[in-house]
């Protein structure tokens, strides 16, 4: 359990979600999280060079990712501090910010900055040596496609192992098409208002068009309608299973940015001094091989152990679900209700699975929209879990207020 380690109020931002080769697909991710994060601090009239350590999230390799994580603190403003790349596909963003927290728990920094930032679209094919193989032909890799459907480890595609959970729970079509309505219904009343709830954390992000044009992106792209009776329509991806296109997630692009610092750095960043936000503990696991999307349960069971709560000790409860699978089996193993209830909220304002998945950064956006809605409840613990590739799990336990 940690004392120490503290997120200003609104020291974080979350950029839209571009569906997959939508605004965002030309550009790399790398500059482009590091110029909206300048962008991002400028308006808040904050200095980047305040920052001690960069911690920079990214899994889709760009150009010049030899570089990636000084490269990015230099175009952020801060070309005097240290800054290291780390990458755990889904869970990425909530191990930098778990990690940034450690870092100020040990007093190794004082105030560090988590950039997550990523580009499914146009993603890199690599072509690796082969001296062995017939006549000498390489190996060639599209570094998403690939390994979204096919797990060395196991040799199966992502959706495939949901398809095992969900055999296993013997949970039917009729039930994963209901819960991704409600999803898409939830997502819904963060547009009410004029966007009144994503506007709470979102920053807009600028696009180059052309040479001389540039665009800014303010809203998620891609969303798709949900109706009963258009997932009704929808087969099975795989054929015999329980998951049509509708019920999954989609690849997107996008970025965000959390502050980890000290209690006292925290009060000086706050917009509100008086809402303090601490990072309490950390989970993590790995299922069986096969079984990705019930990772999640014994991630969020350890960290619920590591900060001495439970399940009903949450006033908010979110999670990463690439699958409706994963919520469906979460909440059966938690003893919730999958669709919210009055006691455990779950996953209001919609989820990865309706606006998107960039890998990096869509942890910490959903982490981001937790803090947010337990400000909202007027404070209390909130619970955040996903799966990740290699049938791994990650979950952070905050306290808000």
């Amino acid at each position: 359990m940690l004392t120490k380690a503290f997120i200003p109020y609104k020291g974080y931002y979350s950029s839209p979600f571009s569906r997959w080769q939508g605004s965002m697909a030309n550009e790399n991710s790398i500059v482009l999280g590091a110029t909206t994060t300048k962008k991002w601090l400028a308006q808040k009239n904050w200095d980047p060079g305040m920052f001690d350590y960069l911690i920079l999230g990214i899994t889709i390799g760009q150009l010049h990712q030899f570089y990636s994580a000084p490269w990015a603190a230099a175009l952020m403003g801060a070309g005097g501090i240290s800054a290291v790349t780390l990458s755990q596909a889904c869970t990425t963003s909530t191990t930098c910010i778990y990690q940034a927290a450690v870092g100020v728990e040990t007093g190794l920094y004082q105030n560090c900055y988590t950039l997550m930032t990523d580009r499914c679209s146009n993603g890199p094919h690599t072509v690796w040596p082969n001296p062995m193989g017939p006549g000498g032909e390489v190996i060639s890799e599209n570094w998403m496609m690939d390994n979204f459907n096919s797990d060395p480890n196991v040799g199966l595609k992502m959706v495939e192992t949901a398809e095992n959970v969900a055999k296993e729970d013997k949970i039917t079509k009729e039930e994963c098409d209901a819960l991704t309505l409600r999803r898409y219904e939830q997502y819904l009343e963060a547009l009410a208002d004029d966007r009144a709830f994503q506007k709470r954390y979102m920053f807009p992000v600028e696009v180059k068009v052309s040479k001389k044009k540039t665009v800014l992106v303010e809203e998620d792209e891609g969303v798709t309608p949900c109706t009963e009776e258009g997932l009704g329509r929808l087969k099975p991806v795989v054929p015999g299973g329980v998951l049509s296109f509708g019920c999954q997630t989609f690849p997107a692009d996008g970025n965000c940015g959390v502050v980890v610092t000290t209690a006292e750095k925290a009060k000086e960043l706050s917009a509100d001094p008086s809402i303090p936000i601490q990072v309490i503990a950390y989970g993590y696991s790995r299922t069986k091989p096969g079984y990705m999307a019930a990772a999640p349960v014994p991630a969020a069971r350890m960290a619920l152990q590591n900060a001495g709560l439970k399940i009903t000790d949450m006033k908010v409860l979110k999670t990463h679900n690439p699958f409706i699978v994963n919520d469906l089996h979460f909440a059966r193993e938690m003893g919730i209700k999958a669709e919210g209830s009055d006691e455990l909220t779950f996953n209001n304002y919609g989820s990865s699975l309706i606006y998107g998945h960039p890998q990096g950064p869509t942890a910490g956006r959903i982490i981001i929209e937790g803090i947010e809605e337990t400000v909202m409840k007027g404070g209390g613990y909130f619970l955040w879990a996903g799966c990740a590739a290699g049938d791994t799990g990650g979950s952070l336990v905050i306290k808000v207020g």
